[in-house]
């Protein structure tokens, strides 16, 4: 039996980087709370929850914890901004609240809001391609100074697509779009004669990880991606995989690895999205090699 684990599994740099703000506050002294899960992996979220670090999903909630706080005589803590991060002027909303502000947005997802804020002011008609219910594009969108923000998920999204006569028309991508598809919706839409300004906004370790697992995926007898349930970057590869990979399945931890479903085959391949934590692969990894 031979195992194939992708070189670019689990944590990308924004993804580290969001977690070890978080991990790195724990000893504060400070209460601490996350506004929205910092990542898409449940593991993750359950640990920080037992050591006391709170997901909080909306306002309100986070305007009745600083009431309670300040009413048993202490300030209301600190609140981490998700790695996919947040509409514009939620920030503001939550230090009015007395609370201290420690951005751990991706910096690829706040380059994408400086490039909507700025295009948008010159006028452009702002396209994004993604999920519209994603975190991350409902912040990208909050952006635009221009609310006729158009999104696009598919090809029947950029083919009933339109624009204003004479109006430019500029194209972001939430960063874990998956390219080839990306490429597909705008070619779609340049054939519409629109003037365009692509920017390819997919981060290099999206597209890296999406190359290896196509690769991987092509070469198996089965594909294993391991990520989140809510992972969109884990949907996409699982996608990919499965187009080049019929046996193809899409885990979240060990736990959910049935072993005997590859007992006839000779290669396996192993891939995880950009919220999976080592630890995680490495047991899916170990009990693959052990038990098949």
């Amino acid at each position: 039996m031979n195992v194939i684990l992708a070189k670019s599994a689990g944590f990308c740099f924004g993804v580290k980087r969001a977690v070890d703000t978080v991990y790195g506050e724990l000893g504060s002294g400070t209460k601490i709370c996350t506004y929205g899960p910092i990542i898409h992996n449940e593991e993750v979220v359950s640990d920080l929850e037992a050591q006391g670090v709170a997901a909080v999903g909306d306002m309100d909630e986070l305007a009745a914890r600083a009431a309670s706080a300040r009413a048993a005589g202490r300030a209301p803590g600190k609140v981490i901004i998700r790695a996919h991060g947040v509409e514009r002027g939620v920030c503001e909303a939550i230090e009015a609240l007395g609370y201290e502000i420690i951005d751990a947005t991706c910096p690829f997802v706040l380059k994408i809001h400086r490039l909507v804020e700025r295009y948008s002011r010159e006028g452009c008609r702002i396209v994004i391609v993604g999920n519209e219910e994603h975190p991350e594009v409902r912040g990208i969108k909050s952006w635009s100074y221009s609310e006729d923000v158009a999104v696009i998920g598919d090809r029947e999204d950029a083919e009933h697509f339109t624009a204003e006569p004479g109006k430019k028309v500029c194209i972001v991508s939430q960063t874990t779009f998956n390219y080839n598809k990306f490429q597909e919706l705008v070619e779609i839409i340049k054939k519409k004669g629109y003037d365009i300004i692509v920017l390819n906004t997919i981060c290099n370790a999206t597209e890296e990880r999406q190359t290896e697992a196509k690769a991987i995926a092509g070469e198996v007898d089965a594909m294993i991606v391991i990520g989140g349930k809510n992972s969109s970057n884990t949907q996409k590869l699982f996608e990919i995989c499965r187009n080049e990979c019929k046996n193809t399945y899409y885990i979240q931890t060990v736990r959910d690895l049935d072993t005997a479903v590859f007992g006839s085959v000779d290669n396996v391949g192993i891939t995880a999205g950009a919220s999976t934590p080592n630890k995680i692969i490495e047991e899916v990894q170990k009990n693959v090699r052990n038990e098949l």
